[in-house]
């Protein structure tokens, strides 16, 4: 007996999905924010949590205003167990299950290295961009398990590419995200006999209101877009797309995987090199 190929589809409709750090300051289009608008454009019903109420509350003005998928706004501290708990069952409370979570929120987070970093800052910095993501997926992850069928949920954890490759001057941030790529496969492996997939975006050189707020000079813009083979530069659009590919069906078959979103930024390196350096120069 062979099992029945089915065609996937691009359609999130009847899916359930938490994402965190879905506000953006005004009307900006942060990572979170976009994603959420992108999996609710998909037919999703989507739990859209931010420490700031009011900013959750305006990407679910955004999602009810395309006209598309159901939103929720929810106050939530992910850096609180509790908060994280409530998240959860809001969504299960409104909407019956769940089927995805997206774990945006993170932070510049500590500066310095080991020779100066503060580690009181170390330690909350570590909290909120890997503890936060656990927390979450504790609560959630029993929820999707409830879940029939092979894939019974998705998780897309949200990194950077300051986790692959070195470059950041400070220790936190890399850190901190390569631990988020390295977790990423640890819980795909040990949440796939209940049909668990869990996937990681590592981002690149992206501009959103988390940089342009702190004054970006268009110098240091111009640098970061330097970085990538594309030479150009990402907005949180770009980010959203990644997340729904991993988050639905047509990524069903894919579990474990660390994605750059980046214009090549992880492969760049050396690619500036003339080819008079390469080890077989042009006669």
């Amino acid at each position: 007996m062979t099992d029945q190929i089915t065609r996937p589809t691009r359609s999130l409709h009847d899916r359930v999905a938490i994402v965190t750090g879905a506000g953006a300051a005004g009307d900006g289009i942060g990572n979170g924010r976009a994603s959420a608008v992108l999996l609710a454009e998909a037919g999703c019903s989507v739990i859209c949590v931010d420490r700031d109420l009011g900013l959750a509350e305006r990407t679910v003005e955004m999602i009810h205003q395309d006209g598309h998928g159901k939103a929720l706004a929810v106050k939530a501290d992910v850096t609180d167990e509790n908060d994280c708990k409530v998240a959860v069952e809001a969504a299960v409370r409104r909407f019956g299950r769940l089927d995805i979570l997206v774990n945006v929120v993170g932070v510049g987070g500590a500066t310095g290295t080991a020779v100066d970093v503060d580690m009181a800052d170390w330690a909350k910095g570590m909290e909120l961009n890997v503890g936060s993501m656990v927390k979450m997926s504790k609560f959630a992850i029993p929820e999707m398990a409830k879940n029939t069928g092979q894939w019974r949920g998705s998780i897309v954890n949200m990194a950077s590419v300051a986790g692959l490759r070195v470059g950041n001057p400070h220790l936190l941030y890399p850190t901190s995200k390569g631990a988020i790529v390295n977790m990423t496969r640890a819980m795909a492996a040990h949440h796939a006999p209940q049909g668990i997939r869990v996937n990681c975006v590592c981002l690149g050189m992206v501009y959103t209101p988390m940089m342009y707020e702190g004054g970006m000079t268009e110098e240091a813009r111009e640098a970061r877009k330097n970085r990538s083979l594309l030479k150009t530069e990402g907005n949180g659009w770009d980010v959203g797309a990644a997340v729904r590919f991993l988050a639905g069906d047509e990524a069903r078959w894919m579990t474990g995987v660390v994605l750059p979103v980046d214009a090549g930024a992880t492969v760049a390196a050396g690619s500036e090199l003339p080819a008079s350096a390469s080890i077989n120069p042009p006669k």
